[in-house]
């Protein structure tokens, strides 16, 4: 399963009480104040790690608190400072503040964290201050994840164009597979391997129909996983099996783009005519390249036809973008 936003409430750690004691002995009259600072609370951290690819662990845990600073003890002893949270999220997470809504940080690349909550600072003691104080209580927020998947290739097109049956072939990936609208209802990474030194991520981008910026064919969820990718693969069903032409297809799929984001449109795109193998295939690809200039790749998705090319094609732009 593939969970692409959640809700969370973090808590971080309360400051630790400032001790009120006074050492006491026959040569001083009145005592002497030694009481320690309270330790500070401890933050949320929240860090991104590309070895998670999802945020379905936070459909079953969605409170997470940090360790509160220990109180300050007598002979001016000072609290320790609270345990931090520590709480890990795929790469492409985007933080807003539930409550307030607004920003806190897109994580977007792999190491890259943020102090979400910060702890609350110990009370000084009496050593410190006349009298001894209470901690300050730590952040507590609502926070709201939004996860944009970070892949280098983009698979786009219609239901049933051969996207899921691509990814299966080229990576390492297992979608479900099947011959009805909607068989894919969350994108789907696949490493493809290139060479012992080369490889490059991949991601089957469901949903996108007729209408998919206004929401149908829950479209305007998966768009904006295209928005990072650096290529899109535009597969078009060249044998036309749902009886709609191809070059349709692939101008409706372009009109979607531009009309979540223009940005979309503009990125580098690679024209894949699929579905090669079948016989009426071969006509309307006649007719679809009146309607489409570019270079136009011919594969067998099923039969294995020109995906060494395609593949050739995918990994020299990327090198281009790499330098």
């Amino acid at each position: 399963m593939f969970i692409d936003t959640a809700k969370i409430h973090v808590k971080a750690g309360d400051g630790g009480n400032g001790c009120n004691s006074f050492f006491r002995d026959t040569r001083v009259e009145h005592g002497k104040a030694n009481g320690g600072n309270g330790g500070d609370g401890g933050d949320v951290i929240i860090r991104a790690d590309k070895s998670i690819y999802t945020l379905m662990d936070f459909q079953y845990q969605r409170h997470f608190k940090a360790v509160s600073g220990k109180n300050g003890s007598s002979n001016d002893k000072a609290g320790g400072r609270g345990k931090d949270c520590l709480v890990c999220v795929p790469v492409g997470t985007i933080i807003t503040d539930k409550t307030n809504d607004f920003l806190i940080r897109d994580l977007d690349e792999n190491g890259v964290e943020v102090i979400v909550a910060r702890g609350g600072h110990g009370g000084r003691g009496n050593t410190r201050n006349k009298d001894a104080e209470a901690g300050v209580l730590g952040e507590g927020r609502e926070l709201f994840f939004n996860l944009k998947i970070i892949a280098d290739v983009g698979v786009i097109g219609f239901p049933n164009a051969g996207k899921s049956t691509l990814v299966s072939k080229i990576s390492n990936a297992t979608p479900k597979i099947a011959n009805y609208p909607f068989t894919t209802k969350s994108p789907t990474l696949g490493v493809v391997k290139v060479d012992f030194d080369k490889n490059f991520i991949i991601a089957d981008i469901p949903g996108l129909i007729h209408g998919a910026h206004e929401g149908k064919g829950l479209g305007d969820k998966f768009l904006k996983h295209v928005e990072r990718t650096k290529i899109l693969v535009h597969l078009v069903d060249m044998a036309g099996v749902d009886g709609r032409p191809p070059a349709v297809d692939y101008c409706n799929i372009n009109e979607e783009l531009e009309a979540f984001s223009e940005k979309l449109l503009n990125k580098k795109q690679i024209v894949v005519a699929n579905k090669m193998d079948l016989p009426q295939a071969q006509k309307n690809l006649k007719v679809f390249k009146k309607t489409c200039k570019k270079k136009i790749f011919e594969i067998s998705a099923l039969t294995g036809e020109g995906l060494e090319d395609l593949i050739e094609e995918v990994e020299k732009i990327l090198t281009k973008d790499r330098r």
